[in-house]
């Protein structure tokens, strides 16, 4: 059977059972500790202006992310130390790779924690030293493992965008390239189809078909729009925002069968953001017409709006069958698609206008099914 990554770095480190059972001791000795631990480690980042600024939400999501920091510690000195556990502490790097967060704050960070754990293992340990070894030593793998696996989450993502921009730019030389040329076809069966609508006279039986020769340009120019929107820095106009009126025009934008039912909460008291009117509607209604498709013909997809400190979230969801693992790991690229007819640049395109707002975009699995789609932005102060 082959050895797994975290297997592979247990057995490096010398991580083994005697290590296993100095933690598990240690963790009775420190565990009254973990909330001063979590105070101190808090105080720490927010007398550091880089650090704090790290963090999504500021001062104001401390007290949270206090009592996560403190089920880490507990979780660090408890174990099981097993492939759960790795998946777990892969999971939290990928969270620190999403929000930016430098890896020397990262760096930083373990290294208060590794202190204060070492003054109370010196402390409690200090008249036996074969014991106070064994903790120490215990306690230095398990973090230095903490470390590995943080690293292989951004090595991850260093990839993973570096195979990201290399497709970019080969999609992007073809669609400026084929962008222009099926433009000029397009415009002549568009000004000729223009001709024969004058010359018809009133027989329905060529209206019909004359009408959906014409929706059926619609949706070619529509794709093209796309394709060149993906590829080139349309300017922003940045304007002060009420959230809720963004919400609203999507909505106003966008059809719906009757079975659909539409909710909207939490926006009304939003504080307004800085952005582009034009293109963030493009994201709402790209995501809503995405939810409303998934849920079709009947179901619930709705906006809820959500405050995270200085920065909010507008989530898009829907009661359908949500997104399969396989697909979520590219689910923002260009031309990946869960639809039948989808073309598959609708979520590139959100993507792309919402990270050129300095913000983020990520999907997650419904409760208890459909998918949810979660926009966050930063208020305009």
């Amino acid at each position: 059977m082959m050895e797994t990554l975290f297997a592979e770095l247990k057995r490096y480190v010398g991580f083994g059972p005697d290590d296993e059972q100095a933690l598990r001791r240690l963790h009775g000795i420190v565990s009254p500790d973990f909330v001063p631990i979590a105070e101190i480690f808090y105080d720490r980042i927010l007398t550091h202006a880089g650090a704090r600024k790290a963090l999504e939400g500021g001062e104001s999501v401390v007290g949270r992310l206090k009592v996560t920091l403190v089920a880490w510690m507990d979780k660090l000195l408890s174990g099981p130390w097993d492939e759960e556990y790795f998946d777990l502490r892969c999971r939290i790097g990928r969270m620190h790779v999403r929000i930016k967060l430098p890896q020397h704050y990262m760096f930083g960070a373990m290294n208060v924690l590794r202190q204060q754990l070492e003054l109370r293992v010196d402390d409690h340990y200090d008249a036996h030293p074969d014991d106070l070894r064994a903790a120490r030593l215990a306690l230095g793998k398990i973090i230095d493992l903490e470390l590995a696996i943080m690293l292989h989450t951004y090595r991850e993502d260093l990839l993973a965008q570096q195979s990201r921009t290399e497709r970019l730019a080969t999609f992007g030389q073809l669609v400026g390239s084929l962008g222009h040329e099926l433009r000029n076809p397009l415009g002549v069966i568009e000004s000729s189809l223009f001709i024969l609508k004058g010359r018809m006279g009133a027989d329905e039986r060529y209206d019909k078909h004359v009408t959906r020769v014409g929706e059926q340009l619609d949706i070619a120019n529509k794709i093209i729009t796309d394709l060149l929107d993906m590829i080139r820095d349309k300017q922003l106009v940045r304007e002060r925002l009420s959230v809720a009126k963004v919400v609203e025009a999507a909505i106003a934008r966008v059809s719906r069968p009757e079975g659909i039912e539409l909710e909207v909460r939490g926006l009304e008291n939003f504080p307004e953001i800085q952005g582009d009117s034009g293109q963030l509607q493009q994201v709402f209604v790209n995501l809503l017409e995405n939810a409303i498709q998934a849920t079709a013909p009947k179901g619930v997809v709705a906006a809820i709006g959500s405050r995270i400190g200085t920065l909010i979230e507008i989530a898009i969801t829907d009661t359908g069958h949500g997104v399969d693992v396989d697909t979520r790991q590219r689910l923002f690229e260009p031309l990946v698609t869960t639809k039948a007819k989808g073309v598959g640049l609708g979520l590139a395109l959100v993507k792309r206008i919402v990270d050129r707002h300095g913000g983020h975009v990520r999907y997650e699995p419904n409760q208890p099914n459909g998918a949810r789609f979660i926009v966050r932005l930063g208020t305009a102060g």
